[in-house]
């Protein structure tokens, strides 16, 4: 999908979400909507159960447009979840005019009933009002959200793995709003590890550090289907001049709006002049157990993180200990500290899953297990209960 410009987006942008299980019906709305550029949609390809409304409440769509053919009872049932749990706009389609659903379409909340054929101006007009009833303000948030950093001491560490996983732990076990960055420009994967294809980039974020709010942000992100949110590396190689204050505003916004920030910085060392490392609740620094790695490790924690030792958290990745060569005492003494986690080397199970772009953290291996309990102790939730083993069964 070709990088759009941000600019493009406007002011008074609307996400929109489009829920249809009639794809004829749904591609009409789509292709309309495409054309009057109104704002980003997310299309769903059939109506979502009454439980999963507040998840996509969470979402914050402006505008949310339901089907009403497909299942006329069920999607006024939908329509009332939604207006009973948000303040999104709602707008139903149909086929025909049936002037007793419109009457019961308006009782359940739908603001908007529009007919084919799906006149352009028609849905415009609807969208422009829709935009006077959005909020200009989100509410704030009570407290800022956590910020925790991943930096590899050296590169091919496992960062990108271990920082996308943790995210996605941290959506799925917490349940909270929470938002992946990839800062490790220009050659990020953070998008190619969580199989998605993202539309906009950090770099738009940078770039546009002086207009950054909470909403244009919101439109730089894509949704991964565990819930996490992700502000992507470009997918393309792009020279980008930032300064660290642009990275300290883009922190800054996006935990305003986040419990949750996880951050993907890679190696870049260079980040240690901005706030990043200041204002961190956690950093993990990423090693493995060979000479050259614990070596950088041991400069990196020396030169960077004395005044910070309290926040750092040295994970030993791709950890086997009966064929280390080295053995823990010296592990430590070059670390200057104990590692405070240990990942199992399972590098089969890593690659499938790389090659899959399925998160380790949605199975249930030894590097799963880890990862989620680095999550939940982050969040301050109580260890996972474990499994128990069926008889028989090893």
């Amino acid at each position: 999908m070709p990088t759009q410009d941000p600019d493009a987006l406007g002011t008074n942008v609307l996400t929109i979400a489009l829920i249809g299980p009639d794809q004829q019906r749904r591609n009409g709305i789509a292709i309309t909507l495409a054309g009057l550029q109104s704002g980003l949609t997310r299309e769903f390809t059939a109506y979502p159960e009454l439980d999963e409304v507040p998840r996509i409440l969470h979402d914050g769509y402006d505008v949310i447009m339901v089907d009403l053919d497909s299942n006329p009872e069920y999607a006024l049932d939908l329509i009332e979840a939604i207006c009973g749990g948000g303040s999104p706009t709602v707008m139903v389609y149909s086929g025909r005019t049936d002037p007793e659903l419109l009457v019961r379409c308006m009782r359940a909340g739908a603001r908007e009933f529009l007919t084919q054929p799906f006149e352009a101006n028609t849905i415009a007009e609807a969208m422009v009002r829709a935009s006077v009833r959005k909020p200009v303000v989100k509410p704030a948030k009570k407290s800022i959200g956590k910020l925790f950093v991943f930096l590899g001491a050296k590169g091919g560490s496992g960062v990108t793995t271990l920082a996308c996983n943790f995210a996605v732990s941290l959506a799925t076990e917490t349940g909270q709003n929470s938002l992946l960055i990839d800062l490790h420009l220009p050659l990020g994967d953070a998008a190619l590890d969580l199989g998605i294809t993202a539309q906009y980039s950090t770099v738009n974020a940078l770039q546009n550090a002086a207009r950054l709010d909470s909403n244009f942000l919101s439109k730089l992100l894509t949704k991964h289907d565990s819930g996490l949110s992700v502000l992507a590396a470009p997918g393309k190689f792009a020279q980008s001049q930032t300064t660290h204050d642009d990275v300290d505003k883009l922190l800054a916004v996006a935990r305003q709006d986040f419990d949750y920030v996880v951050v993907d910085a890679g190696t870049r060392l260079d980040l240690a002049d901005s706030s990043l490392f200041d204002q961190a609740t956690i950093i993990y620094l990423i090693t493995q157990v060979s000479i050259p790695e614990l070596r950088n490790s041991n400069r990196l924690v020396s030169e960077f993180f004395t005044k910070t030792s309290t926040k750092l958290e040295i994970v030993l990745n791709r950890y086997m200990p009966r064929s280390l060569g080295v053995d823990e005492d010296h592990i430590t003494k070059a670390l200057t500290r104990p590692a405070t986690w240990q990942i199992p080397n399972d590098y089969a199970t890593a690659r499938r899953t790389q090659n899959t772009a399925t998160p380790l953290s949605l199975e249930d291996t030894p590097i799963a297990r880890v990862i989620k309990q680095m999550a939940r102790t982050a969040a301050g939730l109580p260890p996972a209960a474990e499994k128990k083993k069926k008889f028989g069964l090893f």
